[in-house]
């Protein structure tokens, strides 16, 4: 059984809350680069060099703030899966909940999938939090061809080369069982999602759709086409 925190753990455990919760909110008036420990401690009424009992320097924030940002956005889609019974459904369902979230917190997807900040390097503490998106999509995937509601990719007219990313990927993932096209298409389709949501995002559709919505269900579809989720 967990030890019970005592009040000075809890009272450190609610300062660090008051931190990242002052520099997310920096982060949407001003963006990364307007992001200063300095700035956060006069908000907080506290001197900077006490911040660095916390934080040791920014980038250990920045860490924080983006382990942070994928566990929410993992949260977030895990609940949208869990709202649909069928497996295209699912795939639709987080999909769509990418965009939702994107655009409900744009500043916290631009840290997540925008521009290197300047002068920072995400840390390994940042990979698992990470791979919970990629892996949520993979798995309702596999999950829909180990119960036959995937249509069985053909084989793929692949170079050595593909093929060994291929091997390598199934390695990584644990996914040794389900054909190496099928993980070649979902990570196609993974990332293309995240495409889309960034060009539209970031302001690189603007003007070119009348609903954008529209093109972004369109696209949805032609993604789970290609995975091969079976329509209802």
């Amino acid at each position: 059984m967990a030890a019970t925190p005592n009040a000075r753990q809890r009272a450190r455990a609610a300062l660090i809350d008051d931190i990242k919760a002052e520099a997310f909110r920096q982060l949407s008036a001003h963006g990364s680069a307007g992001l200063t420990l300095r700035a956060i401690a006069r908000e907080l009424g506290m001197v900077p060099s006490a911040l660095y009992r916390y934080f040791p320097g920014r980038e250990h924030l920045l860490t924080a703030m983006i382990i942070d940002s994928y566990g929410e956005l993992a949260d977030h889609l895990d609940a949208a899966a869990a709202t649909k019974e069928g497996h295209r459904e699912r795939w639709l369902a987080v999909c769509h909940g990418v965009r939702d979230w994107a655009f409900a917190h744009p500043h916290q997807y631009a840290l997540l999938y925008g521009t290197t900040v300047p002068g920072y390097q995400a840390p390994q503490d940042t990979i698992t939090p990470a791979t919970r998106i990629p892996l949520l999509l993979l798995g309702i995937a596999c999950d829909a061809w180990r119960t036959g509601h995937l249509t069985q990719p053909a084989d793929e007219p692949w170079s050595d080369e593909v093929a060994a990313n291929a091997a390598t990927l199934a390695e990584a993932t644990g996914l040794l069982d389900v054909p190496p096209s099928l993980l070649m298409r979902a990570v196609s389709a993974y990332t293309q999602l995240f495409g889309a949501v960034s060009m539209e995002l970031f302001g690189h559709l603007r003007g070119a759709f009348d609903n954008n919505s529209v093109v972004f269900d369109h696209g949805t579809t032609l993604l789970a086409d290609l995975v091969g989720f079976h329509t209802s």
